[in-house]
């Protein structure tokens, strides 16, 4: 799928040759190295306006204690919904705090307590080390929900991205398990198919294109190539073959970047399955299109969409 400035949407159409330059830097590990050691400055910066904390979970695998960020409205006298929300990188770099304006809306459209853990990136600690470190702050979140003055055993896990793809490995083996209730997943524009063989895997698009898209997954499995290993769900969630117990799903992406063919098909089989799922395409898109032109009118639309429906979905799903 070739990709070119003529083809995209009308507010984002400045955004290409600055976003083509990121999709070169993130296809190489040296400047991945170099964007991530710049983006840790970010590390302990607190968000205006809301009550912040960090903390450490202890890991249930053997791990380093995982550095969790805790994010709560300034006055919340009542129990509120507990989101583990997963920031995004391509498993290879990020912070929590780079993602503070996605954290500040949805607190703004519905109150609620955030937990997000700095996890494990693939350039230091291939799978699972981010999605062990992802799965036990969400068993920490409820043996602590009390504490955390967050409703227990009903969560919502969100992320972007490779966030997205935690998200929905995150959400598949709590269902598989049982060991906590999710009331709704958003795994937004989801990084979960490893394989690169569908259309739109196949991209030189803006921001995230074909060879980062390689870079991510080659660093993220590596073990588990290293040893011939079948990558499992947990890892790649678009190898899932059961989708029966998934919890209800909200969900966009851009028609132009290499997660849409992955994302669609995830979304068909979730519906297939009986459940219920809130979706949207949005034409002449790039990968993180709405955090990279963030004022576009089609950014916008993105997240009033998305915030539509997750202030439905806690009333339906969590407080109901």
């Amino acid at each position: 799928m070739r990709i070119t400035k003529d083809m995209l949407n009308e507010g984002l159409k400045d955004a290409y040759w600055p976003s083509k330059a990121v999709g070169f830097m993130l296809s190489h590990a040296w400047t991945v190295k170099l964007i991530d050691r710049v983006g840790a400055r970010t590390k302990g910066a607190d968000i205006d306006g809301l009550h912040c904390e960090e903390t450490y979970v202890p890991s249930c695998s053997g791990g380093p204690d995982i550095r969790v960020r805790i994010y709560k409205p300034l006055d919340s006298p009542q129990m509120l919904p507990g989101m583990l929300y997963i920031h995004g990188g391509g498993y290879m770099l990020g912070t929590p705090e780079s993602f503070a304006d996605v954290i500040k809306k949805f607190i703004a459209a519905k109150p609620c307590v955030i937990l997000a853990p700095d996890y494990r990136k693939a350039m230091d600690a291939p799978y699972p080390a981010a999605f062990n470190d992802c799965y036990d702050t969400l068993l920490w979140m409820n043996e602590h929900a009390d504490k955390l003055g967050i409703i227990p055993d009903s969560f919502i896990v969100a992320g972007h991205s490779a966030g997205g793809g935690l998200t929905a490995a995150v959400t598949l083996k709590a269902t598989d398990t049982q060991d906590v209730n999710i009331a709704f997943q958003m795994p937004v524009y989801p990084m979960i198919d490893d394989r690169g063989a569908t259309a739109s895997s196949l991209s030189n698009a803006p921001v995230w294109n074909s060879k980062s898209n390689k870079l991510g997954w080659r660093l993220y499995l590596r073990d588990l190539l290293k040893d011939g290993v079948e990558i499992p769900a947990y890892a790649a969630p678009a190898r899932a073959t059961d989708y029966s117990r998934l919890p209800p799903t909200i969900t966009f992406v851009g028609d132009l970047e290499p997660f849409r063919d992955e994302t669609i098909a995830y979304v068909e089989n979730i519906k297939k399955a009986g459940i219920p799922v809130e979706f949207e395409l949005y034409e002449g898109c790039f990968h993180g299109f709405d955090s990279v032109v963030t004022q576009a009118e089609i950014s916008i639309k993105a997240w009033d969409f998305l915030l539509s429906k997750y202030n439905a979905f806690v009333d339906k799903y969590v407080y109901a």
